[in-house]
C-alpha cells in the first residue's frame, strides 16, 4: 500500500521541479515605477524575463537614466507617460500600451499611490479626490481595459498595492485607509469575475516599507516632533513586532510568487506584509 506521507512528499517535490519559467516573455505594466516599490518591482520582473511598461513621475533625465539601466535585461522596456488622475489620459495611455503590445499586458501591477496626512475636518476635497483617483479609479480603469485581453489569453496576473491601513487606521489617515480598503474590495470582486479564465487578482498590504513614501513620512514626523530622523524611523518600524521595516526586495519576492504557477489557486487575497503589526 502506498504511504500517503511519501506520496504527498513526492508530489510536492515533483511540483517544485516542474515549475516553468512563468514570467519569461510576459508583458508587465507597473504603475508608479519610476521610484521606490514600483521601480523595484519593475526591475525584478524585467530580471525574470518580462518586457516592461514603465510609467510614473520624474524628470526626463531620471526617465532616461532608468531606461538606460533597463537595457541590461533581455526584454523590451518602454516608458509611457500617464496622468493617473485624469481618465482621458489613462485611456490614451492604454491605447499607447496596446500600440506597443497589441495583445495587451499579462501582468498588471497597480502600484501608484499618494499619501496625505490630515484630520478629516481639515482634509481638502481636492486631496480626497486625488486619493480616490489614483488609488481606486486608476486601477479600475486599467483593469477594465486589460482584463478582457488577459481572459482571451487564458492567463493574467493583477496585483494591487494596498496597505496595512486597509484593515487598520490612525489619526490623519482616514481617507488613505478608505481608499486602500476600497482597493481590497475591488480586488476581491475582480478575482471572482476572472477566476475561471486563468486570471488571478490579489492585493498586497505592506506595513512601513523602506521606500520614499515612508521616508517622507519619517521626515515630516521628525520636523513636527523636533526629533532626529532616526528617532522618527524607529517610531514607524517599532510598530512592527519584528522591529524591522518591510524591504522593497520582500515586496518583490511576494509579487514574484503571485506571478508563478504555484499561485494559480491564490486569488482574491489581501496579503499582509506588516511585521505582525495588525495582529496587535
Amino acid at each position: 500500500m502506498c504511504n500517503p506521507l511519501i506520496s504527498v512528499t513526492y508530489m510536492c517535490k515533483a511540483a517544485l521541479t516542474e515549475v516553468p519559467a512563468d514570467m519569461d516573455g510576459k508583458v508587465a505594466l507597473v504603475t508608479g515605477s519610476t521610484t521606490g516599490i514600483g521601480l523595484g518591482i519593475a526591475n525584478h520582473l524585467a530580471e525574470k524575463g518580462c518586457s516592461i511598461i514603465l510609467t510614473g513621475l520624474g524628470s526626463q533625465e531620471l526617465i532616461n537614466s532608468i531606461l538606460e539601466d533597463f537595457k541590461k535585461y533581455k526584454g523590451r522596456v518602454d516608458y509611457v507617460p500617464a496622468d493617473l488622475i485624469d481618465p482621458v489620459s489613462i485611456a490614451t495611455f492604454c491605447d499607447k500600451v496596446c500600440d506597443i503590445h497589441p495583445d495587451g499586458v499579462d501582468i498588471l501591477v497597480n502600484n501608484a499611490g499618494i499619501q496625505y496626512v490630515r484630520a478629516v475636518e481639515d482634509y481638502p476635497l481636492e486631496k480626497w479626490n486625488e486619493m480616490i483617483a489614483i488609488t481606486m479609479t486608476a486601477p479600475f480603469l486599467l483593469t477594465k481595459h486589460f482584463l478582457s485581453r488577459m481572459k482571451q489569453k487564458g492567463w493574467g496576473r493583477i496585483i494591487n498595492m494596498s496597505s496595512q491601513m486597509a484593515v487598520i487606521s490612525t489619526q490623519g489617515k482616514a481617507p488613505y485607509s478608505a481608499a486602500k480598503a476600497g482597493l481590497v474590495g475591488f480586488t476581491k470582486g475582480v478575482a471572482l469575475e476572472a477566476a475561471e479564465y486563468g486570471v488571478t487578482c490579489n492585493a498586497i498590504c505592506p506595513g512601513f516599507v523602506d521606500a520614499p513614501m515612508a521616508i517622507r513620512q519619517m521626515d515630516d514626523l521628525s520636523r513636527e516632533k523636533g526629533i532626529s530622523f532616526q528617532a522618527a524611523r524607529e517610531h514607524f518600524t517599532n510598530a512592527h513586532p519584528t522591529k524591522k521595516a518591510v524591504t522593497v526586495a520582500e515586496v518583490c519576492g511576494l509579487v514574484d510568487f503571485l506571478c508563478t504557477s504555484s499561485a494559480d489557486n491564490m486569488t482574491a487575497s489581501a496579503i499582509l506584509m506588516d511585521g505582525g503589526n495588525v495582529a496587535h
